[in-house]
Order: C-alpha cells, then sequence, then structure tokens
C-alpha cells in the first residue's frame, strides 16, 4: 500500500474531478495526540472528501522572504515548538513528498519567483492536522512557504495561478487560525467549553459572514475593520492560509464551516471546506 503511494509520487499529475479545498484551523500542537472534537472533525472531513494523489499545504508556520515549495521525496518532520509533552517530540509524520507537484506549483506560479527547497521538511501546521486526514501517511504532501514581505492581496493573488492542480487531484490546505492572539489567552479558560472575548466573537462573526458570502475584498482588507479585527489578528501568519484557500472558490461553490468554536478566549478553531 505505502509501496503503491510512493510509487505514484513520479506519475504525471493527470485530470481527474475537482478536488475540494480545505482551511484548517489547527490551534494548539498538542492536537496533534489529543482526542477531541476539533481532531473527530478533521478526521470526519478526510472521509468525507475524495482521496488525494498528492497535498499542497500551506502552513502559517513556514514565514519566508520569497516563496518557496519543498520539493525534496521525504519531507522531515519539524517539531518546531516547546514546552509540550515528549510524546508530542516523538511523534513522526513520515510521508513522501512530491518534487513533481512542487515542480508544477513552481512553474504554474508566474508572477512570482519561486524557488525549491530541499531543507524545510513540514511544520506542525501541516503534519499536526494532516495526519488525521490520513493517519497512514500515504498521500504525498508539498508545503508551500507565506512571504512575510508581501500584501494580503498578493498572497491572495498568488494562489489564484495553483487552481489547476484542483482538477489533477491535488487536495490544497491552508493551515492556521482565523482569530489568533496568543498574548490575549486565558489560560484559565482553556478548557471552557466555545469561550470567547467580545473582541474575538465580533471578528469571528463577521469573518464567516464575509466567508459566507463571498465578499473576499473584506476578508482581503481586514485591517480596516477596526480594533476587534486587530485584536484577532495582531500578526497575519495565521489569518493568510484563509486567503490562500478562499482565492480558490469558484463561483456557485458551496461553502462548509466546521469546528467553529473558539479557545481560551482568543483563538478559533473554525475551518472551511469549499466544494
Amino acid at each position: 500500500m505505502k509501496l503503491n503511494s510512493l510509487n505514484k509520487i513520479t506519475e504525471p499529475l493527470n485530470s481527474t474531478p475537482k478536488m475540494p479545498v480545505l482551511f484548517l484551523g489547527h490551534g494548539s500542537p498538542m492536537n496533534a495526540i489529543e482526542e477531541n472534537e476539533f481532531v473527530e472533525g478533521f478526521r470526519n472531513i478526510g472521509k468525507s472528501i475524495p482521496r488525494p494523489n498528492a497535498i499542497l499545504c500551506v502552513s502559517a508556520h513556514w514565514e519566508t522572504r520569497g516563496t518557496f515549495v519543498t520539493a525534496m521525496e521525504k519531507p522531515k518532520t519539524i517539531h518546531d515548538f516547546g514546552g509540550f509533552p515528549k510524546a508530542l517530540y516523538d511523534v513522526q509524520y513520515p510521508v513522501p513528498g512530491n518534487p513533481q507537484l512542487a515542480n508544477e506549483a513552481k512553474s504554474l506560479m508566474k508572477s512570482a519567483n519561486i524557488e525549491l527547497d530541499h531543507k524545510w521538511g513540514l511544520d506542525h501546521g501541516a503534519w499536526s492536522v494532516i495526519k488525521h486526514l490520513y493517519p497512514e501517511a500515504d498521500v504525498p504532501v508539498v508545503q508551500m512557504s507565506l512571504d512575510y514581505y508581501q500584501t494580503p492581496q498578493y498572497h491572495y493573488d498568488l494562489m489564484k495561478e495553483l487552481a489547476s492542480l484542483r482538477n489533477k487531484g491535488v487536495l490544497i490546505i491552508g493551515s492556521g487560525n482565523m482569530v489568533h492572539n496568543l498574548r490575549e489567552v486565558a489560560w484559565n479558560k482553556f478548557d471552557s467549553d466555545n469561550y470567547a472575548f467580545d473582541w474575538a466573537l465580533e471578528a469571528s462573526d463577521k469573518m464567516k459572514k464575509y466567508i459566507l458570502n463571498g465578499d473576499h475584498k473584506q476578508l482581503i482588507n481586514y485591517r480596516c475593520h477596526g480594533k476587534a479585527f486587530e485584536l484577532a489578528i495582531p500578526t497575519p501568519e495565521h489569518y493568510l492560509p484563509l486567503l490562500y484557500t478562499l482565492a480558490l472558490k469558484e463561483e456557485n461553490e458551496c461553502i462548509h464551516l466546521f469546528n467553529d468554536k473558539a479557545v481560551a478566549g482568543s483563538l478559533t478553531m473554525t475551518s472551511v471546506k469549499i466544494g
């Protein structure tokens, strides 16, 4: 089974029915090893969609000068966090890479000078959620970085150039959190069910309204929405993967929200399925 999946990485990316697109609110790295409703939500989505030939993931945790895509055959599992139990650092997700997909993505993104990367691997924004969708680690994964020097509009427009990959069996995933302010976390409320500060709730409700109404301009111009959005998005890296996924939505495609809950006051796990 795994041998077959490894062989697939050298096969052409042939035409397939259009794959859906996912934005996954990844939350704490502990979601990689815990059993909770969010993990169950990831598993259920994995079971509900067609099995992909490969995955292209944009994670909040790989910020670079310029845009890179991983092009190694065996990406390493990166434990890019601190202060967690040893069991989390012991987790390996030995999924194959897909150099061919990396090269095709590079060739499609003509508006930017895309570089191939052979050092990074998969950070926890990628493997901690993908492992629940495909626990056998038998679907090749390529990761794409966030150029932190670019505007929200740049990120949105860049992903549009990869739209054709959806018709080649590629599942495109953005991994971050729509509301993500670690400085404001209410640690004493971490186990409370769906606890959100007023500003987090306000920002989350507006984001979801814009998503469901297809008002991407408002989401791209998130800095224009006042204090609630300033607190919800103090830095852009966890929010930008949402724009990458929304850029691929076609007219009349359905949108499904899942894992739509807040954690510790200042984080939301809200995830989005397009198509």
